[in-house]
């Protein structure tokens, strides 16, 4: 944690000021969340910086202007994230907007009825553009184990879309051999 009297020297700036900048932080912020985590920044700020806190009654008040400034940094931080999550909603509705636009042609259903395991390689493959390589991390095994795993499952994901009499060709070639390879 420091040195003796580093540490000491903290001990005592909280102790003292402790009820001063979370009366300070109470005043201008409403979460019980946000006001913890605004006066724990603060004095982590503190001892980090402990040999910039002044001593006296300055100190007090360089504490004040910390909070200040983390209070600042949370208020931008919240700012961006609603901004963010404003336009994550909007991004959503038109996205739901063009999948009910878009035929419906069952490739979802015979996707959904493939194991769990499937559809979660298939979807680090398709989704999260993810190679061999990549996806052995994610799931913690070899690239070969995966290389033959997602065969598998892509032959099963053609089983399934050729049951569902759908035109493979649309898919192109390789859906159709893989249909083929599966009966």
């Amino acid at each position: 944690m420091g040195p003796p009297e580093a540490r000491q020297r903290f001990e005592e700036i909280y102790l003292a000021h402790y009820p001063a900048v979370s009366s300070y932080v109470t005043r201008r912020v409403s979460s019980p969340n946000e006001i913890a985590d605004v006066i724990a920044e603060t004095f982590l700020t503190a001892w980090r910086r402990l040999a910039d806190v002044p001593v006296g009654d300055e100190t007090r008040l360089w504490l004040y202007g910390v909070a200040r400034r983390v209070l600042a940094n949370h208020r931008r931080a919240e700012s961006r994230r609603n901004a963010l999550a404003v336009r994550l909603r909007e991004d959503l509705i038109l996205w739901e907007e063009s999948v009910v636009e878009q035929p419906y042609d069952g490739v979802r259903e015979a996707f959904s009825r493939l194991s769990d395991d499937d559809r979660e390689l298939l979807s680090l493959v398709g989704w999260e553009g993810l190679g061999a390589a990549e996806i052995a991390k994610v799931l913690g095994c070899s690239r070969g184990a995966v290389r033959i795993r997602l065969h598998r499952a892509r032959k099963r994901l053609a089983a399934e879309l050729a049951a569902a009499e759908l035109d493979l060709t649309r898919y192109g070639t390789r859906a159709v051999a893989l249909a083929k390879e599966s009966t």
